[in-house]
């Protein structure tokens, strides 16, 4: 998100240099510098006690499997914000979750920060949201995502950390 208005009194904003960050958008009203920020989500692959991977469909957007993914909300960190969108979207709540990786998505101005969170093999109970999932061999998953995506980039890194825990 990058500001042309103050956020908090509506003023517009200067530019001013600040300290080793060079010139930012500055309130000159407020006294404040308003650097850019990305969007935060979380990506999350879902994977049970069998090395196998929920996939989904998102009931909008493209077509094709993907990761579970959303938005950090004000005042959940970033574990919790990956465990809550599993819940909601599979129906599942995991029992662990562990960081991964940091993607950065430029198109929309995102910073998603890759989870692998662990969950028992059930029947799924999707949101609305979610057309349908599957599990898959992890290995297999990959081969489900679209190439060069962050939900392949982390798929990768979870085998990498699997393969390198010797599980």
């Amino acid at each position: 998100m990058k500001f042309d208005y103050c956020p908090h009194c509506g003023s517009k904003l200067i530019s001013k240099k600040i300290g080793d960050e060079g010139m930012v958008p500055y309130c000159d009203k407020c006294r404040e510098p308003m650097f850019d920020m990305p969007v935060t989500c979380t990506i999350t692959l879902a994977v049970n006690e069998y090395n196998e991977a929920a996939l989904i469909k998102q009931s909008y957007g493209r077509k094709g499997y993907v990761c579970v993914a959303g938005y950090l909300k004000i005042g959940e960190n970033a574990e919790e914000c990956a465990s809550r969108e599993v819940e909601e979207e599979l129906g599942i709540k995991p029992y662990c979750v562990e960081y991964i990786n940091s993607y950065t998505f430029n198109k929309k101005e995102m910073i998603m920060l890759g989870f692998m969170a662990k969950i028992k093999k059930k029947d799924f109970s999707l949101s609305d949201e979610v057309e349908s999932a599957e599990w898959f061999p992890i290995e297999e998953a990959l081969e489900k995502l679209r190439e060069a995506t962050i939900a392949a980039r982390l798929v990768e890194n979870c085998i990498e950390r699997i393969e390198g825990n010797g599980r």
